[in-house]
């Protein structure tokens, strides 16, 4: 297996200074209706990147469900390594990596749980299976066996058979207040573009052109 010679060049528009939005939100969301326009397999498919106590990065895919001028919102069990790893620093970055338009969008902030009221309403809307599948799944707990998982599935599908699933009480909402955003646009013999979105003593909004 030869991967040194895995490569092919970004032959994609470049991105200008002039063309960048004021605000970094602004430009977000016209990143991401022009993903979803596009077409990009999971849009909303961001890798998120947490530290543990030890210091140890770790990473996984979480869907963005919801953004807005308070921050970018995912949901998981307040259990799992990420939330427990949050809990101890709440320091996160998020990664968009839309490869098929040769973009990439990283996110720096803090992240918060959002209010029940809020976690209840996105749990309602749903589909059955997966509001069991958030009830049945212990998330990051080891397994013995997949059978383990669809046992408690089923037993619990068997239980709210013709009622609502409530939202489980170690499940919800994690808020990011970004404070730094990258916006990478790959370009032709690696000479990418790079501009960052980065909070002032003023809190005023400066953006840099960054190497690539």
């Amino acid at each position: 297996m030869n991967l040194e010679s895995q490569r092919r060049d970004y032959l994609s528009g470049g991105l200008r200074r002039r063309d960048l939005a004021a605000d970094p939100l602004a430009q977000f969301d016209r990143w991401m209706q022009q993903a979803l326009e596009a077409q990009v397999a999971d849009p909303t498919a961001m890798a998120a990147a947490t530290v543990s106590a030890d210091g140890q990065p770790s990473q996984r895919i979480v869907l963005l469900k919801h953004f807005d001028e308070r921050g970018f919102v995912f949901y998981t069990n307040f259990e799992s390594r990420k939330a427990l790893e949050l809990a101890d620093n709440s320091r996160i970055s998020l990664l968009f990596p839309w490869n098929a338009m040769n973009r990439q969008i990283k996110i720096c902030g803090t992240a918060e749980p959002v209010g029940k009221p809020e976690s209840a309403a996105y749990f309602s809307t749903r589909p059955r299976p997966s509001q069991l599948a958030a009830m049945a799944s212990r998330q990051s707990r080891v397994l013995e066996s997949r059978e383990q998982l669809l046992v408690a599935f089923n037993e619990l599908d068997e239980r709210y058979r013709g009622a609502e699933v409530p939202p489980p009480e170690d499940w919800g909402g994690y808020r990011v207040n970004a404070h730094e955003y990258e916006f990478w646009q790959g370009r032709p013999d690696r000479l990418h573009d790079r501009f960052r979105y980065s909070r002032s003593s003023t809190d005023e909004w400066i953006i840099e052109r960054l190497a690539p």
